[in-house]
C-alpha cells in the first residue's frame, strides 16, 4: 500500500461534509430515542460546523482571489473561483433551511412550508449550476441531489403541515424513484465487472477497478435504500425499532462514502485560498508528514522469519578472472554480465 498515492488523491471537502453527516445521524437517532436530553441546536453542532468551515473558506479565498489579480490568468482558475462561489451561496440557503428546522422544532408556531423554503429556492438554482457545471465540464454533486428532489421536498412539507394524510411510503416516492435508478447504476456495474472478469484482453488493473466501483456502490446503495425503507415503516408504525437500529445502515453507506474520498481526484482549489492540493499544501506546511508520505508497504510479504529462510537465495555471480594484455600492459576484466566463453581455437593445416 503507497501511502503516498492512497493521500495524493485524497477530496478533503467531502470527508469534511460525510464526517459531519455522520456525527449528525448519531446524534439525532440518539435524540429522537431519548438518550440524550440536548437541544436540537446543539444535535445540529456538526452541520454549523460543516457550514462555519464552508463559509470561512471561501471568505478567505474570495480575499485572495482580490489580492491577487495576477492569480486569475492561470488555467482553470476563474471556472474554479466561479464553481466555489455557486457552491457557498447553496450552502448558505441550506443554512437558512437547517436554521429554521432548528427554531420550529423547538417553537413549533409556524407552517413547515415556510421552513421548506429555502429548499424551494436551491432546487431551480441547484438546476442552473447543473447546466453551468455540464458545460464546463465540473462535477457538481450536491446540485444534482438538490435538483432533482424538488417534489420530495413539496410532498414531505405538505404531510408534515398535514395538508396530505398520504403514509409516508406513498410520500416518499420521488425518493423510490431515484434509489431505483440508484439500483439500475449498482447493476450496471455489476454486469461490467463480470465481464471484465472473463474477459482475456483487459489487464488486472482495470479489472481491480471495476470490481472496486461495483462493490463501493453497493455498500453504498443498499444499505442507504434499507435506512430508507426502516425510516418509512418506523414513521408509518409498522415497527417498533429504535431509531439508532434504523440509522446503521446509514452510517455504513456514510462509512463507505468516506473511504472512497481517499481515490477521488478534485476538490476546489480557491478554499482557504491555497491554490494547490490539500495534501501538497498540508505537506509544505508540516514537513515531517513527508517521511510517512513517502512509505510504502508491501502487504504480500510474510514477516514470518521461517517462510523468509524457505526463500530461495539468489547465487552470486560468477567470479572472471581479469585478463593480462602482453603488449600494452593492462589489465582487462569483463563485467559478469557481459562475460561470453571463447570460442576454441581453429587450427588451419596450410597444403605444400
Amino acid at each position: 500500500m503507497n501511502l503516498r498515492g492512497l493521500f495524493q488523491d485524497f477530496n478533503p471537502s467531502k470527508f469534511l461534509i460525510y464526517s459531519c453527516l455522520l456525527l449528525f445521524s448519531v446524534l439525532l437517532s440518539l435524540k429522537l430515542d431519548g438518550v440524550i436530553q440536548w437541544s436540537y441546536w446543539a444535535v445540529f453542532t456538526p452541520i454549523w460546523l460543516w457550514k462555519l468551515l464552508v463559509i470561512i473558506g471561501a471568505s478567505v479565498g474570495t480575499g485572495v482571489w482580490a489580492h491577487n489579480p495576477q492569480y486569475r490568468a492561470e488555467g482553470e482558475t476563474c471556472v474554479e473561483f466561479k464553481a466555489m462561489l455557486i457552491a457557498v451561496g447553496l450552502h448558505v440557503l441550506l443554512l437558512m433551511f437547517e436554521v429554521l428546522v432548528c427554531d420550529r422544532v423547538e417553537r413549533g408556531d409556524y407552517f413547515w412550508l415556510l421552513v421548506f423554503m429555502p429548499l424551494f429556492f436551491v432546487s431551480p438554482v441547484s438546476v442552473a449550476a447543473c447546466v453551468w457545471g455540464f458545460r464546463h465540464d465540473r462535477s457538481l454533486e450536491l446540485e444534482v441531489l438538490c435538483s432533482v428532489n424538488i417534489l420530495q421536498f413539496i410532498f414531505i412539507a405538505l404531510r408534515l403541515d398535514r395538508i396530505i394524510n398520504w403514509p409516508w411510503l406513498v410520500v416518499c416516492v420521488p425518493l423510490w424513484i431515484l434509489m431505483s435508478f440508484l439500483c439500475l447504476v449498482v447493476l450496471y456495474y455489476i454486469i461490467w465487472s463480470v465481464l471484465f472478469l472473463r474477459s482475456i484482453d483487459i489487464i488486472a488493473e482495470q479489472r481491480r477497478t471495476h470490481i472496486t466501483m461495483a462493490i463501493s456502490w453497493m455498500t453504498i446503495v443498499v444499505p442507504l435504500l434499507t435506512f430508507e425503507i426502516l425510516l418509512v415503516h418506523k414513521l408509518d408504525g409498522h415497527n417498533s425499532l429504535s431509531y439508532v437500529c434504523v440509522f446503521v445502515p446509514l452510517w455504513l453507506s456514510l462509512l463507505t462514502l468516506m473511504a472512497t474520498t481517499f481515490g477521488q481526484k478534485g476538490g476546489n482549489h480557491w478554499w482557504f485560498g491555497i491554490r494547490k492540493d490539500f495534501c501538497h499544501f498540508l505537506l509544505e506546511l508540516l514537513p515531517f508528514l513527508r517521511e510517512y508520505g513517502n512509505v510504502s508497504y508491501d502487504l504480500q510479504r510474510s514477516d514470518d522469519p521461517e517462510a523468509a529462510e524457505d526463500l530461495p537465495v539468489p547465487e552470486p555471480p560468477p567470479k572472471i578472472a581479469p585478463m593480462f594484455h602482453k603488449k600494452t600492459g593492462v589489465v582487462i576484466t569483463q563485467s559478469p554480465g557481459k562475460y561470453f566463453v571463447p570460442p576454441p581455437k581453429l587450427c588451419i593445416d596450410m597444403p605444400d
